[in-house]
């Protein structure tokens, strides 16, 4: 797992998150109910968005909470944590098929 950089600031983290999941700011705007200038001045102004606001930023975005609020902490910047917000949002299906997948990789792994 690889420690990285945090982008410090609310506004850069917000920005970081948007466009490394490649949507635009007017895109997420609609999605939260904001306006696009006001995402603007969030992510660029440093705006402190309503609770509300920030709760469906960080939903909408898989912006890991520990980011915001401890940003103190160690943070990795992992494929599995990438796959367990993936995950989440995968209805039962998916994940049966997800499941049977990764049993058939492990199931024919060489030996370590």
């Amino acid at each position: 797992m690889t420690l990285y950089k945090k982008p410090e600031g609310l506004g850069n983290i917000v920005k970081a998150a948007r466009e490394k999941s490649g949507i635009t700011i007017e895109n997420i705007a609609y999605k939260v109910g904001i306006t696009d200038r006001y995402l603007y001045r969030i992510e660029n102004e440093e705006k402190k968005p309503s609770f509300d606001v920030l709760y469906k930023l960080i939903r909408e975005l898989s912006i890991s909470p520990d980011l915001i609020f401890y940003p103190e902490k160690p943070s990795k910047d992992s494929e599995v944590e990438n796959l367990l917000r993936m995950l989440s949002d995968c209805d039962e299906r998916s994940l049966e098929v997800v499941k049977a997948t990764v049993k058939a990789l492990v199931d024919t792994a060489p030996e370590k």
